[in-house]
């Protein structure tokens, strides 16, 4: 039995959700996101909160229960109050600066890095070291952010680059002479 997926899914007031053509939509405050339904799984919309159960008893189902219901979690706080990632950059000269649907991205490379915010996707720059990624949809934030790290992962020894906040560095201690 999953744990997860025995609990229900509660829907906020202002939140509405519909099941059509074997899509959920969730519109909420800060907008609307589907997610296609697994054949595996039954969805039921009842007072305030839609409950996950499996079809069947088979492997598949019980495997897909779970997740389906995070999944649909993750749809109600998307629209309710949306998701943000923050990076932070370490290293001397290394900076980020928002341009519109631009980020400009210096890394100590030869050139600077410009990576093209997608749609959907806001990312804002406090200050040249911090880069905050927000949006509705939890999938696209995190990968976002990932591409944007992926430019320059934390090296171990001075623990440069961009890294996650609050994620931790494990450093090592360098050549001894």
């Amino acid at each position: 039995m999953s744990r997860i997926g025995k609990k229900p899914v509660t829907i906020p007031s202002g939140v509405t959700a519909d099941i059509a053509d074997g899509t959920l939509t969730v519109k909420g405050p800060k907008g609307t996101l589907t997610l296609s339904l697994a054949d595996d799984v039954t969805y039921e919309i009842g007072e305030g909160s839609i409950s996950v159960q499996p079809a069947n008893d088979t492997k598949r189902a019980r495997s897909f229960w779970g997740m389906q219901r995070t999944l649909v979690q993750n749809l109600v706080t998307g629209v309710t109050d949306g998701y943000t990632k923050v990076l932070e950059i370490t290293g001397v000269g290394y900076r980020a600066n928002a341009q519109g649907k631009t980020l400009k991205l210096q890394l100590g490379y030869s050139h600077d890095v410009d990576f093209p915010v997608p749609e959907g996707i806001e990312v804002k720059t406090p200050d040249n070291t911090t880069v905050e990624i927000s949006g509705i949809d939890k999938q696209k934030v995190g990968q976002v952010a990932a591409e944007i790290r992926r430019w320059r992962k934390p090296e171990p020894y001075k623990g440069k680059g961009i890294k996650y906040r609050g994620e931790y560095i494990f450093r090592k201690e360098g050549k001894k002479k």
